[in-house]
């Protein structure tokens, strides 16, 4: 014969329900309308157009249009790392970290390199014979090398002058 377990269970007094999110990010709506935001913006779209375009053609029998691509997808995933930071707010939880020179050492840096790689991705047009798609793949990609070199020399512009400010400021 079985006999019934019997359970005893001990009620708690009720607690209010409150909302106990505790997420530390924040999107911060207004940084994609500054002029920061803007530059970042266009060097994600100029520098994905960049690595696209050698990409969908035969770039691996010409190892400049290899560094290229290196160079190229290296930059993008810093430059989108670096906008989803400003972002969400991150450079503002985590202070120690130099954000600023942080940011100016990537910018400085990816301007010099990506100089170097639009004049190698624009020499390198000439590898192929005029209207066909590498070509013209190439000829576009250098393009957009050069206009990624600019948004990266105007980002490395105003790193500079937030950098000397608040070096000033200390």
């Amino acid at each position: 014969m079985e006999r019934p377990v019997a359970v005893s269970v001990r009620r708690s007094p009720s607690l209010p329900d409150y909302n106990t999110s505790t997420s530390t990010l924040a999107f911060d709506q207004h940084f994609t309308t500054t002029l920061k935001g803007i530059l970042l913006q266009a060097e994600i779209i100029c520098g994905m157009l960049v690595w696209i375009l050698v990409g969908g053609t035969d770039y691996f029998h010409l190892p400049a249009l290899c560094w290229v691509m290196f160079l190229s997808i290296l930059f993008w995933i810093l430059t989108v790392s670096l906008f989803i930071i400003y972002l969400t707010g991150v450079h503002s939880r985590i202070p120690q970290v130099p954000w600023t020179t942080l940011s100016l050492c990537i910018n400085c840096i990816a301007t010099a390199l990506y100089l170097v790689t639009a004049v190698v991705d624009a020499l390198s047009v000439n590898q192929d014979v005029r209207g066909r798609h590498n070509y013209n793949c190439w000829a576009a990609s250098a393009f957009f090398a050069f206009l990624t070199t600019l948004c990266y020399a105007g980002s490395s512009y105003l790193s500079y002058r937030t950098w000397k400010t608040t070096e000033e400021e200390q």
